[in-house]
């Protein structure tokens, strides 16, 4: 599978995949890391909505919850949806460099 196919909803998952490979985080926290690492802030609808397309296809586990808190983890589809993910944008963005560095 990739991100790719969840269209719209392709780069909150990529932001939420990234954020979990750090372990294991509830929706909160996640938004937090996201607004961190990638200056994006999702709102709740789309986080959960993402956090919901993830579980279902497996990507993600919730973890028992934590007083009203639930955390997810990356599952092992997850690791690798997410590498294969990683490896083509470094190859865009080598030959991205490369055409930029030629003209």
């Amino acid at each position: 599978m990739k991100l790719s196919e969840l269209g719209r909803f392709s780069e909150p998952a990529l932001y939420i995949l990234v954020s979990l490979s750090s372990g294991p985080k509830h929706g909160y926290a996640v938004m937090e890391d996201v607004q961190a690492i990638a200056g994006v802030r999702l709102g709740p609808g789309t986080l959960y909505g993402a956090l919901s397309r993830l579980d279902r296809l497996g990507l993600i586990e919730p973890l028992p919850a934590e007083e009203r808190r639930r955390p997810y983890k990356l599952a092992d589809a997850g690791t690798t949806v997410l590498r294969a993910e990683i490896e083509s944008m470094r190859r865009i963005a080598e030959v991205g460099a490369r055409r930029l560095a030629a003209t």
